[in-house]
């Protein structure tokens, strides 16, 4: 017997009505659970100044009908409960405002392109998974602190209507406490009527015993493909079944679908080695074009035809079609080509 559960939205944007699905079923198979949706898509970079008009054209013609929309809030030390942010900051980049949310949102619908909102801390620093309060007083309130960060970006997806909402990414040490998180889901289902995920690093995603509470599993996926010198595509491929029986395990135990909301690969030889190090660490690093598509061609060939796999979002594209050398973006080079071969293929 199938149950199923989906929510249709219908937005309106400069006289464009587009209505998008967003479901998934529980289906008989090794794992419980069958996607019957599979957004393709990037994660979107907030321009400095707003969009002219060709830039989600480009994007469309990959065949992508999904972006994630990334504003941040900022955290001075990973042991300081002190969280900022400012929705409406006319100093930050204007893709990152709500005026520039919104705009993003609204011409993106125009192309059928459905957003995810995902709000990201920038711990000076450090990252977001190695934040971690020194007594139980500073994590309250830095909980205190997230739930207000986290309900004003709900506030704004409820009033732009915008379909998805990650209501955290990466915050590894934080997800340990379950109960607060539980706090924060529920906090944010009083006041946000659209699908949530949660952004777990690959290391964390095993870990997390709230997935129940939310409508996806979601996975940074930078997973270390190949040790190797010069992988083959068959390398590549059997890195991939190495991590696989991971999440089938707790897609099984939670029965919800799984959406990679980051993935990527840069532009150099040792790309597929530890694909989270950041381009200002590869400088000396020799690029490789080939290595990063090889890497988009394992994902395609194995993940991909996952039944649970409910969407993508690769690291990272900028709307100016702008990039630096090394660097995640697949624009302008051989991994775009491949994207968008599987892209467009279904």
């Amino acid at each position: 017997m199938k149950t199923s559960t989906q929510r249709t939205y219908l937005f309106s944007s400069v006289g464009v009505v587009l209505l998008l699905g967003l479901s998934w079923w529980f289906s008989p198979d090794s794992t419980g659970v069958i996607a019957h949706e599979k957004w393709k898509g990037v994660c979107w970079v907030g321009s400095r100044s707003p969009l002219l008009g060709p830039e989600l054209e480009a994007l469309k013609a990959t065949g992508a009908d999904a972006l994630s929309q990334t504003p941040f809030g900022w955290q001075t030390e990973k042991n300081n409960p002190e969280i900022r942010w400012d929705t409406h900051n006319e100093n930050k980049w204007w893709g990152e405002s709500s005026q520039g949310i919104k705009a993003t949102f609204d011409s993106s619908a125009r192309h059928g392109i459905m957003n995810m909102l995902k709000p990201h801390l920038w711990v000076r620093g450090s990252w977001p998974g190695e934040i971690e309060m020194r007594n139980e007083a500073d994590w309250e309130e830095w909980f205190a602190n997230y739930r207000g960060f986290i309900l004003d970006y709900a506030l704004m997806a409820e009033e732009h209507q915008i379909p998805m909402l990650c209501v955290g990414t990466e915050l590894e040490m934080t997800s340990e406490r379950e109960e607060d998180w539980r706090k924060v889901i529920s906090e944010i289902r009083k006041v946000y009527s659209g699908k949530l995920i949660y952004a777990a690093n690959f290391t964390e995603f095993e870990h997390i015993k709230f997935w129940d509470a939310l409508d996806y599993i979601g996975i940074q996926a930078y997973f270390p493909l190949s040790t190797k010198t010069d992988p083959t595509l068959s390398d590549l491929k059997s890195g991939w079944k190495k991590h696989l029986p991971k999440i089938d395990k707790v897609v099984r135990k939670y029965k919800k679908p799984v959406m990679f909301t980051e993935i990527g690969y840069c532009n150099t030889v040792d790309a597929a080695e530890e694909p989270w190090v950041w381009p200002n660490e590869r400088k000396e690093v020799e690029l490789s074009e080939e290595m990063q598509a090889l890497c988009y061609e394992a994902f395609f060939e194995t993940a991909w035809k996952e039944s649970w796999m409910a969407g993508v979002f690769f690291w990272k594209w900028y709307p100016e079609g702008k990039h630096r050398d090394p660097d995640f973006t697949p624009q302008g080079k051989m991994a775009e080509q491949v994207m968008q071969k599987y892209f467009l293929a279904n």
